[in-house]
């Protein structure tokens, strides 16, 4: 898998901050998707990373899961598949 969710993001963290981070040390990422409230409009404290290549998606793992970034220790893991929706 190569799609990474983010938790415990800072709500002023953006999607370039999070690009610039996960592209350290010569890694790619296809996209970056910080998940907002549909209500309010605001961030919801985590976001969805699309990696290059399962070895990108693992050495991020290794690199990112636990750092602090912006006063926040982010939790970097393997995105689960998306299973039946919430309420709507």
């Amino acid at each position: 898998a190569t799609k990474l969710y983010v938790g415990n993001l800072s709500f002023n963290t953006t999607e370039s901050t999070l690009r610039t981070l996960f592209e350290a040390d010569g890694r790619r990422v296809e996209d970056v998707a910080i998940v907002m409230d549909r209500d309010t409009g605001r961030p919801r404290g985590f976001a969805f990373v699309q990696m290059g290549s399962p070895d990108d998606s693992r050495t991020a793992i290794e690199a990112l899961n636990g750092r602090e970034v912006e006063g926040r220790t982010l939790t970097v893991s393997e995105a689960k598949p998306k299973t039946g929706g919430g309420a709507r």
